[in-house]
């Protein structure tokens, strides 16, 4: 059983979302950048993000059903008797359900930062004369970066955050694309950093935040050489970088 408590998180605007979900089966779910994508047995898709503020957790049917929960997905699972629900809470409103049908729900989006090479990703930014900030948070150059870990990964590589993408030398990217992923897979094991709404999908906090070498650590002393750390704005979000260690050239 689906319940659908607010119709204008999905999308598209209109789309029946309860009835092409009631009575299905969820066959697969996999993660394609920042959107969780669920596959049915018929080979329909949808995805939810999760915007700034979303949380999907797997809760007890008879769990209380917090304020700002938009849809509760009610399973029957493979266990006798076995029941939960799937819920989506989001506050702000900044996350949503994406019907995808059966189209290919990664055709616009870049590549895996997690399985990215050097050579595809150094191809990319020569085409971009933005900010190297600014060009990894494009989705559509590299999937799945965001802002905290674009800040961990260019202190990481030495990177300044104004330097123009297509004028990265080859060894640079080569040390921003181990870094990407060093950043990512240490993130993961501290299960993702929560400044404010984040937990994972057993509702837990994550606890990488208290590793942030740069990010959310204005004027603090950089671990590496206790330079303060500087803040700047960049494309409207908050970039923070160690001068030291990321000299600008």
């Amino acid at each position: 059983r689906v319940q659908l408590h607010r119709t204008d998180i999905v999308s598209p605007a209109g789309f029946d979302l309860v009835t092409h979900l009631t009575n299905h089966t969820i066959q697969n779910i996999e993660r394609r950048g920042k959107r969780i994508v669920f596959t049915l047995e018929d080979e329909n898709r949808f995805y939810i993000h999760l915007g700034m503020s979303g949380r999907l957790t797997v809760e007890s049917p008879a769990a209380a059903v917090v304020k700002h929960t938009h849809l509760i997905l009610e399973l029957t699972t493979a266990k006798p008797n076995g029941r939960m629900q799937l819920r989506f809470r989001d506050p702000r409103r900044f996350g949503g359900v994406f019907w995808l049908g059966k189209d290919d729900p990664g055709g616009d989006m870049g590549p895996e930062p997690l399985s990215v090479g050097a050579d595809e990703l150094a191809a990319k930014l020569k085409k971009t004369n933005r900010f190297i900030k600014s060009a990894l948070l494009d989705q559509k150059l590299i999937a799945g970066l965001g802002n905290i870990y674009v800040d961990e990964a260019l202190h990481a590589s030495g990177i300044y955050p104004k330097t123009r993408a297509d004028r990265l030398k080859t060894d640079q990217v080569k040390k921003l694309v181990t870094a990407i992923k060093t950043v990512l897979n240490r993130a993961l094991r501290h299960r993702g950093s929560t400044l404010r709404d984040f937990v994972d999908g057993d509702g837990l906090e994550g606890a990488f935040q208290k590793l942030h070498r740069v990010y959310d650590r204005e004027k603090k002393s950089c671990l590496k050489c206790k330079t303060p750390i500087r803040r700047i704005v960049l494309g409207g979000r908050s970039t923070h970088y160690c001068p030291a260690c990321q000299p600008r050239h």
